[in-house]
């Protein structure tokens, strides 16, 4: 999976696939720049969930961009191959797709209102992991924008979203290793994008990630 990480909206595409594990290789221009980016986070301790509620963030799925679709459907549409859409309603509901799962490496089908919470939008920096990390400072509005960023967010296997929670690097990290360069690469750069802070084990455990990373010219 390639991550266009620097150009804003990363789009992520399947490279090399040895079932059920993916590599993904990340372009040198992204690596740089998150190896840049982690020199200049803030590393300190993280503030207390103290006051965190999923609310503060903004309903769970608005059309931030005034595209007509809602984050959820845009995240789909962009993540799942095979993508079906409802005509009835336009362009915006994706009804069925298939996704090859970032963070375990596997195939799964994603069908609306079957079992569709198998396929689950992830944010790859948590919302309590931000509240606790700078964003506990911020605006709703912000709050709202960050929530429906789309460089923070991914389509994944809906257990490993679960069994993640609130984790930054230093306690979760996905089971497919191929994936865990790109993983920290996005991390880093949307830690860096809305100014968050790092704990140091968090810090240690991106740096070391960067330090096994496969890179693609692009």
């Amino acid at each position: 999976m390639v991550c266009g990480c620097v150009a804003g909206v990363a789009v992520w595409t399947v490279g090399t696939v040895t079932a059920p594990t993916v590599t993904y290789a990340v372009p040198n221009a992204d690596l740089a720049a998150a190896r840049t980016a982690l020199t200049t986070l803030e590393v300190k301790g993280r503030a207390p969930l103290t006051g965190y509620d999923r609310t503060l963030f903004g309903p769970a799925w608005v059309d931030v961009d005034g595209n007509g679709c809602d984050t959820r459907n845009d995240v789909l549409a962009r993540d799942l191959a095979e993508v079906v859409l409802d005509t009835a309603e336009g362009t915006c509901t994706v009804l069925a797709g298939e996704l090859v799962d970032p963070y375990s490496g596997q195939r799964l089908a994603f069908a609306r209102g079957e079992d569709s919470s198998a396929v689950q939008i992830d944010h790859v920096v948590a919302l309590a992991d931000a509240w606790q990390k700078g964003a506990w400072r911020w605006t709703d509005a912000a709050r709202q924008e960050f929530a429906n960023d789309p460089l923070n967010l991914l389509a994944v296997d809906g257990a490993l979203n679960q069994e993640k929670g609130a984790g930054d690097a230093a306690t979760w990290l996905p089971p497919n290793t191929g994936v865990r360069c790109a993983y920290a690469v996005r991390q880093i750069l949307v830690k860096d994008r809305w100014d968050l802070s790092v704990t140091h084990a968090e810090h240690d455990a991106l740096d070391r990630e960067l330090g096994r990373c496969v890179t693609v010219d692009e």
